[in-house]
């Protein structure tokens, strides 16, 4: 039977326990309402673009071209980065930039748009969503002032990826894309592109020495990564030729699991190895660095005859460019305050 002195040692005993506990308790409160009002890591958000690779003679550009392209790259960029920084999605970000730089006749995309044998300004594009793998494409339209905008109706609209030619005009005037007549597209410098592949009898590469196709891959601060490409293809292409930068996997890749990407080069061989979605496997499933994936990719490339290159950004942000040409029009930039913009190797 529990004597009453027992019960009184206890009880104090149990009374000395609570309130050590009480007071243990009471200073971790403060710790924890510190934790909570601790600011939260800065978002991260990450872009890079191109505006085409190739032959790219330094001595044979004039201070005030490199000048102009490097601007004319720094608006592209700026208007990606302005979307990223005010916390819009990552395709939003790569539309924006693509846009500008389809606006810009030093571009083979959009205005500027190369011609093809027959004369013609014939315009291809392709956007992906790496959240979801939602994805559209076009080829041969030749009145959408921004392909890169009906390529988004067309993944918008889910019910197919590629659209080509009429049927893609027409889908465009049904969702009230702005259309221009085939002659805003042309420019005499394009025109005396052509002109002298016939006169000489060149290749598209001899004539033009550089594949002006446009791109942008980009991370929001959701954490999602997204991809998209325009461009106006090869001078004297014939036959409704199709390059790589609308097919889905060749030219233009996002999965929110590896990487995003966007190329321009010898489009014929960028097909053959399936650049962008064979960069974005090897991170995924081999887990090779972003850089040592696209190296190895172009690589491959160039074994098969190809040149060209191509830009990629990752769910952590890093963003790479690979190339095994003597330049390319690319930028960066991203939350860090990273902010640059080159054209030669």
């Amino acid at each position: 039977m529990l004597r009453k002195a027992d019960f009184c040692a206890s009880n104090a005993l149990m009374n000395r326990m609570l309130s050590r506990f009480a007071l243990i308790f009471s200073t971790m409160l403060p710790v924890a309402a510190i934790a909570q009002d601790a600011p939260a890591e800065a978002p991260k958000w990450s872009i890079a673009i191109h505006g085409g690779a190739g032959t790219m003679d330094r001595s044979k550009m004039t201070d005030q071209q490199q000048a102009d392209y490097k601007a004319a790259l720094q608006a592209a960029l700026d208007a990606g980065s302005s979307v990223l920084r005010g916390g819009g999605t990552a395709m939003a970000a790569v539309e924006a930039a693509i846009v500008i730089m389809e606006d810009d006749p030093k571009f083979n995309a959009g205005r500027g748009a190369v011609f093809t044998w027959d004369g013609k300004n014939e315009l291809d594009a392709a956007v992906m969503d790496g959240r979801t793998r939602a994805a559209g494409a076009v080829t041969g339209v030749t009145t959408v002032r921004h392909p890169i905008l009906l390529a988004d109706a067309v993944m918008k609209d889910g019910r197919h990826v590629f659209l080509s030619g009429a049927g893609a005009e027409e889908f465009a005037q049904e969702h009230g894309l702005q259309m221009e007549p085939p002659e805003w597209f042309a420019t005499p410098a394009r025109k005396e592109s052509l002109d002298r592949l016939k006169a000489e009898q060149l290749t598209a590469y001899d004539v033009d020495h550089k594949y002006g196709t446009v791109g942008a891959v980009a991370l929001d601060q959701q954490g999602h990564v997204a991809a998209g490409t325009s461009t106006g293809g090869l001078t004297g292409k014939r036959w409704g030729r199709i390059g790589d930068s609308p097919i889905i996997g060749a030219g233009t890749y996002a999965d929110d699991r590896a990487c995003a990407v966007s190329a321009t080069g010898a489009g014929e061989y960028f097909i053959k190895v399936g650049v962008a979605h064979e960069i974005c496997a090897r991170i995924r499933l081999l887990g090779d660095a972003p850089q040592v994936a696209a190296d190895a990719v172009m690589q491959e490339v160039a074994d098969l005859g190809g040149d060209g290159g191509v830009i990629v950004v990752t769910p952590s942000g890093e963003a790479v460019f690979s190339f095994n040409t003597q330049g390319m029009y690319r930028g960066r930039a991203d939350s860090s305050g990273t902010s640059e913009v080159a054209i030669f190797n």
